[in-house]
């Protein structure tokens, strides 16, 4: 009789393909979105893109900010070239393709960074900026939640060889993944609504 971790190991594996395509399409969306506006913007500095709901919500300083442009050219212009790759590698999946160990370490660490960045921009966003971009933070949840269970995918496929001293802290993380997934996600909410509390708070 399986037991439950097998169970759930399956399970994953059989949403790891729908999960990459959905995470990576919605993403690829939201970059689309976010560089039709910085194109306006360039265009046209009086531009008001669709996001700018008041001071703390919009876009439009966000990607006026340095930070925007992190790399010498709109940030955007990443997820358009990356999330193609996601969706790409769950359509293969689909049709049965097999990757290698090297392939999973190599798409993990990718994420990892990309998961980096997107907390660099959640810091400047929040502490700089002093504005968030909504789509921008789609893109946050998206990633993060791919960059989790694709490293939890590969540590359940061996992808990831752990030392034997870490075994319980393993066993811990693909046990209690959707937990922590969570308390994450409320944590970066915590920071943001504690940060922004001088303007939210008049409406609670």
């Amino acid at each position: 009789m399986p037991t439950k971790q097998a169970s759930t190991a399956t399970r994953l594996s059989r949403v790891m393909p729908y999960l990459l395509i959905v995470a990576g399409a919605i993403s690829l969306l939201c970059a689309y979105i976010i560089m039709q506006d910085k194109l306006h913007l360039l265009v046209n500095p009086n531009y008001r893109p669709s996001c700018d709901l008041n001071p703390i919500v919009s876009c439009g300083s966000v990607m006026a900010s340095p930070e925007g442009s992190a790399f010498g050219f709109p940030n955007p212009i990443i997820g358009l070239a990356a999330y193609p790759v996601l969706i790409t590698i769950g359509v293969a999946m689909l049709a049965g393709a097999k990757f290698k160990n090297w392939f999973w370490r190599g798409l993990n660490a990718a994420l990892l960074i990309a998961v980096a960045f997107i907390h660099w921009l959640f810091f400047e966003s929040v502490y700089h900026i002093h504005a968030l971009c909504p789509y921008c933070m789609v893109v946050w949840v998206m990633t993060i939640t791919t960059f989790w269970y694709v490293t939890i995918y590969c540590l359940r496929e061996g992808y990831l060889p752990t030392p034997a001293r870490l075994g319980g802290v393993v066993r811990f993380i693909q046990r209690y993944h959707l937990e922590i997934l969570v308390c994450w996600f409320l944590i970066i909410l915590a920071l943001i609504l504690q940060h922004f509390w001088y303007y939210y708070g008049k409406y609670l």
